[in-house]
């Protein structure tokens, strides 16, 4: 604590309002967060969670289609120390994952600090605390801690691809982030951009709908069925791993995908060289779990197009020279980190806003959780290790402490602490 008042010294301490925290900064409000706060309250470790948003959970409240469902069991996307309801179906909807976070939050008392947008976080060597200023309501708070914890995940942001002329199409453009329903969209020519699983569900919803999607399918993609003989294909290939190696487990993917699907080349879907669960630990790109869609591609209620050339004012032409008129765009061209923006470290975080080595520890109390590319299974075993990692020191350190408050004030300037 003596170190606190080292900060005293710099120029800005003044300049805002100032909270120490007897416990981690937890950035993001999301699943990832909201288990590690619940790991700290079961290890009696204080907490303090930043969220930017209004709610807990921003990106399933606010930025999801109406018709989505949890891809995987719900056995394999509980969070920690918390099941599902029994009564819940085998794949929740996202009206059900959200009553289940709600329940969560209670369950734990998260009570997470809402409208706070983190602007900067960084290591202060002199007094060996994190400083994370924000900002909410036009007042910037700063937030000292021991403990940092990195929870806003891979899909902080939407990607907005630059394309040719795009600026110039006359009709409706939005991010699958804002696409709802195609309710709106009956008896419209749609152009979905990406054929990943928000690709492939936005379409199939658009043609339930009565729309006419065509899915941009640029690259390759492997489609696998959500289930194979009776079972999850995420839980057959996990059962399949603890007795072959993972190449064997992917040829045995395919070759029951084939069989169940056929050929899916010969509509335009090409599968990548490399097998679906090494492309994903390489490479993080999750292979697509069929639900419908390639029904209706068959069935040509959905077409699959190639890459887009350029844009024009009523229409599309693609890069085989095709031109399509089409009356809106819906970009399903997927997310990013954002932690570049706003976190002033470069050891542990790379560039892309992704932990280098795929760990979830740093140094100087430093922790990320939901970048491992392993969903909320991989979110929940990371959330257990931090808040093991962190009780442990906390409560050494509490043992050699006094737990009294204490205030310093000087000039227009006051440390309180939670």
């Amino acid at each position: 604590m003596d170190n606190l008042f080292r900060l005293v010294d710099n120029d800005d301490f003044f300049t805002r309002r100032c909270i120490w925290v007897n416990g981690p900064v937890i950035v993001g409000a999301g699943p990832s967060g909201l288990a590690t706060a619940a790991c700290l309250r079961e290890q009696g470790v204080p907490f303090v969670v930043l969220e930017r948003a209004d709610c807990i959970a921003s990106l399933w409240q606010k930025r999801t289609y109406n018709r989505l469902k949890l891809h995987l069991p719900k056995q394999f996307c509980q969070l920690p120390k918390f099941p599902f309801p029994e009564h819940f179906p085998e794949y929740p909807t996202k009206t059900q994952f959200i009553e289940y976070l709600e329940s969560y939050v209670t369950r734990f008392d998260i009570k997470p600090q809402f409208n706070e947008c983190v602007q900067s976080a960084r290591y202060d060597e002199t007094s060996g605390f994190w400083r994370v200023k924000t900002v909410t309501n036009n007042n910037e708070v700063e937030y000292i801690c021991k403990w940092l914890v990195v929870a806003t995940g891979e899909n902080a942001e939407r990607v907005v691809p630059e394309i040719d002329g795009l600026k110039e199409f006359s009709g409706e453009v939005i991010h699958a982030c804002d696409y709802k329903s195609g309710e709106s969209f009956s008896g419209k020519k749609v152009l979905v951009v990406g054929s990943g699983n928000s690709g492939m569900e936005v379409s199939l919803d658009l043609s339930n709908h009565n729309a006419l999607p065509s899915m941009v399918c640029r690259s390759s993609v492997h489609v696998l069925p959500r289930e194979m003989f009776g079972k999850s294909t995420f839980e057959l290939a996990c059962l399949l791993l603890k007795w072959l190696p993972l190449w064997f487990v992917d040829k045995l993917l395919l070759i029951m995908a084939w069989l169940l699907l056929g050929n899916i080349e010969k509509f335009g879907i090409k599968r990548p060289d490399m097998g679906p669960l090494e492309l994903k630990g390489k490479k993080g790109k999750t292979p697509v779990l069929d639900i419908g869609a390639l029904d209706k591609i068959r069935s040509g209620e959905i077409t699959v197009v190639p890459g887009i050339k350029r844009f024009s004012a009523d229409g599309v032409e693609l890069v085989n020279g095709e031109t399509l008129e089409i009356d809106s765009v819906v970009l399903a061209t997927g997310y990013r980190s954002n932690v570049p923006y706003w976190l002033q470290e470069a050891e542990f975080f790379a560039k892309n806003g992704f932990p280098k080595a795929n760990e979830w520890k740093g140094k100087a109390g430093l922790y990320a959780i939901g970048f491992s590319r392993r969903g909320l299974s991989g979110a929940s075993i990371e959330a257990v290790k931090i808040a093991d990692d962190i009780g442990k020191i906390w409560k050494q350190e509490t043992k050699q402490q006094n737990n009294k408050t204490r205030i310093v004030s000087g000039h227009r300037r006051c440390i309180s602490q939670l």
